[in-house]
């Protein structure tokens, strides 16, 4: 039986998971943990290396060469790629187009899972991405599978974009690419995103931050430990 409490995120790209994620760890007192950006870092570093998704072999001998690392300021999780902050870099288009094919990888799939599972053995975590509470944590005590309508979720990425001051990628664009996503993250053969069986649905479409904030705590307070 697990000690610590973990509550795994699971669910579409761009329907607020890590926004979710970091409100509740800094609520409850928890550590968050990305999992996503972790798999961003690899595609970045494949990308800069040149790396050949069809050829296994140079697939397993970058991994050899990638160090991951996270360092928290005020629960915004900031990613280290061999000793480099590329936390804003993996958020890039380019990322978002091949994050699917590399995250699709059984061997990058098995070494990302044993880092998270890693980070999880004795602290109480928040763990945010496809397959948490299917492959990383299946004991996990809470289990959330996030939702909410494709135009939505492509406005909020776009804007998101915008503000980081990408003004050149547009909304078809956004849209597309989050299509694309959808369709190799339920259909890969390695650990493809489901909806655990115990999973609560939340539908965040019409829910604001605060009021999906409040119904996740609804439903993870009962399994915290009382004075």
């Amino acid at each position: 039986m697990r000690k610590n409490l973990v509550v795994a995120i699971d669910g579409y790209s761009s329907c607020g998971k890590s926004t979710l994620a970091k409100a509740l760890a800094k609520k409850l007192g928890f550590i968050y943990i990305d999992s996503g950006a972790m798999y961003r870092a690899v595609t970045l570093y494949f990308l800069r290396n040149k790396v050949d998704m069809t050829n296994q072999a140079a697939i397993d001998d970058a991994l050899h060469h990638i160090e991951l690392n996270f360092h928290s300021r005020d629960y915004e999780s900031h990613i280290l790629l061999n000793g480099e902050e590329v936390s804003e870099e993996i958020r890039q288009m380019p990322v978002s187009e091949n994050v699917s094919e590399v995250s699709a990888n059984k061997q990058v799939r098995h070494d990302m899972v044993k880092q998270q599972q890693r980070m999880g053995k004795s602290k109480n975590i928040v763990m945010d991405g496809r397959d948490i509470g299917t492959a990383v944590f299946e004991d996990a005590q809470v289990k959330f599978f996030m939702t909410a309508d494709p135009k939505i979720r492509a406005e909020r990425r776009h804007k998101e974009m915008i503000a980081k001051g990408d003004n050149f990628t547009t909304l078809e664009e956004v849209f597309e690419n989050l299509a694309h996503r959808d369709y190799a993250d339920t259909t890969r053969k390695e650990s493809p995103l489901v909806r655990a069986e115990d999973a609560i649905i939340l539908d965040n479409t019409d829910l604001t931050q605060q009021e999906q904030l409040d119904f996740a705590l609804e439903k993870v307070n009962p399994f915290l430990p009382r004075a």
